[in-house]
């Protein structure tokens, strides 16, 4: 059970703030509420960064460059693993803000923070592996030297699905790399990122390093994309906005752009149906599906078709759905606003209304506990088209279509027709089947008998509508440097 006061304090400790410079201060600008999904309480309010305030960010943030790109690989990197070690440390309290305000439960609030502790330590290593190279050139008395230089000014624009480890992902990516970043987070989650900045605070990390401004994406979010001195835009979210940001850039940028996706998982007759039943319960449904990873749509063959769907509905049915901060071990907590829950009825209406046939959940489930929050049931929906919504487009809800498929051709084409291409998934215990599906499927991350796509290093990342560049990995860091090409005539041997 939570301790309501002490996460009122920390909650009352970042009202209105932002942070600049290195210091916490009132915003000037309106403030727009923040509410905890479960109940629909305003948990306080945020200010909406003004023009100068923006402008003071990323002034401070390009001041300090100058002296953080040039700071030893080792400095950064020792920076990187206090700030790791400060966010393990407190990393229950940081897991409550954030249950507070996005939904998810408790213990998976818990998880994610530690992720971002793990992504901290590992861009901390990789900091100080950042390798240049000699290259041989066709005429004696010259060398060609590559060397890799940070970009500048990052702004970060973060979503509120996971609103740890998608602003930990570009700050310490950023952070090693020797770039300074202004952070933009969700309206829905900012708090989160701003207990992000008060660990970079103690942490000692230089002033004007890290900052974070709050606000709309429409207003703040896009005064950085607009920036003349913000020299790369990191952002996480929908496909609609990452082009929008594609489109108005009004001079050119770096883009790393990690978008939606519309994952499908295809289960052959070969399959563990176990193994499968319990990767497609967890990756439908963690996080309320509110993930860019989420399975979508599942293509099951058809001679255990009717065994996966019986399976798979008693394990949707099996999970239990609470308030997160209540109940810290619930599998699913409330979704994270209305609108993702509006979509995900939307999307259900539609299947159902074009014959697809409910398996689980379909509702919000009934009580007291759940009257003001933005619940609902995992629900499983069979004999999926692609006439359907669910099976077409992202839902980013707790809702998954099931088809059947007579052919592994058949299959994997029904897989790749969509306009997405981030992760896909697969269970098959046939060699020639899993080479033919790692080979067919056209998407940045497979997975074969595991849903857990990514791991911190490798690299992760989507193509086609999905997104341009790679988070995780040395390819990762690779996206925060400008190269170089140093050629010397030194006269030596010719």
């Amino acid at each position: 059970m939570h301790n309501n006061n002490s996460l009122s304090e920390s909650i009352t400790a970042l009202q209105g703030a932002l942070f600049i410079n290195g210091q916490f201060r009132q915003g000037a600008g309106p403030r727009l509420p923040v509410e905890n999904p479960a109940t629909g309480e305003v948990l306080g309010h945020i200010a909406s960064a003004t023009a100068q305030e923006i402008e003071e960010a990323v002034s401070a943030a390009h001041h300090a460059f100058a002296a953080w790109s040039r700071e030893l690989p080792k400095t950064r990197a020792s920076a990187l693993h206090r700030l790791g070690d400060l966010i393990s440390a407190d990393a229950l309290n940081m897991a409550q803000i954030m249950t507070a305000e996005q939904g998810k439960p408790v213990n998976e609030a818990k998880g994610e923070v530690l992720k971002l502790a793990e992504a901290c330590h590992f861009y901390a290593e990789e900091a100080t592996r950042v390798h240049g190279e000699i290259v041989p050139n066709d005429q004696p008395g010259f060398q060609s030297l590559v060397v890799r230089e940070p970009i500048g000014v990052v702004a970060a624009i973060t979503p509120w699905n996971y609103p740890a480890e998608l602003v930990g992902w570009k700050l310490c990516a950023s952070l090693a790399a020797g770039c300074t970043i202004v952070i933009k987070p969700a309206e829905l989650t900012p708090y989160t990122a701003l207990a992000i900045a008060q660990k970079c605070l103690e942490a000692g990390i230089p002033a004007g390093v890290v900052n974070v401004l709050t606000g709309q994406g429409s207003q703040v979010g896009q005064a950085l994309v607009e920036h003349p001195q913000v020299s790369k835009v990191a952002f996480t979210g929908s496909s609609a906005v990452g082009l929008h940001i594609q489109r108005t850039c009004p001079q050119v940028k770096r883009l790393s752009l990690e978008l939606g996706g519309n994952c499908p998982m295809v289960v052959t007759a070969s399959a563990d149906l176990d193994a499968a039943v319990k990767g497609a319960a967890r990756r439908s449904f963690r996080n309320c599906g509110q993930i860019c990873i989420a399975i979508n749509r599942i293509y099951v063959h058809r001679s255990i078709y009717p065994a996966f769907l019986s399976k798979l509905g008693a394990a949707a049915d099996a999970l239990s759905v609470h308030n997160g901060l209540e109940h810290p071990a619930a599998d699913l907590g409330a979704m994270a606003s209305a609108e993702p829950l509006n979509k995900t009825r939307a999307h259900l209406e539609d299947a159902l209304a074009k014959g697809a046939r409910l398996i689980a959940g379909g509702k919000a489930p009934e009580g007291a506990e759940y009257a003001n929050g933005h619940f609902m049931r995992p629900t499983v929906v069979a004999d999926c088209t692609h006439q359907m919504l669910v099976m077409s487009e992202e839902t980013f809800g707790p809702l998954v279509g099931v088809a059947p498929f007579d052919d592994l051709a058949e299959a994997i084409a029904l897989a790749n027709d969509t306009p997405y291409g981030l992760a896909s998934y697969a269970y098959a215990r046939d060699l020639t089947e899993i080479h033919t599906l790692s080979a067919g499927l056209d998407y940045g991350n497979v997975a074969i008998n595991n849903v857990d796509a990514g791991i911190m290093n490798a690299p992760y990342g989507g193509r086609k509508q999905s997104g341009v560049g790679y988070e995780h990995g040395r390819e990762g860091l690779l996206e925060y440097f400008n190269f170089k090409h140093v050629r010397l005539h030194h006269g030596v041997g010719n």
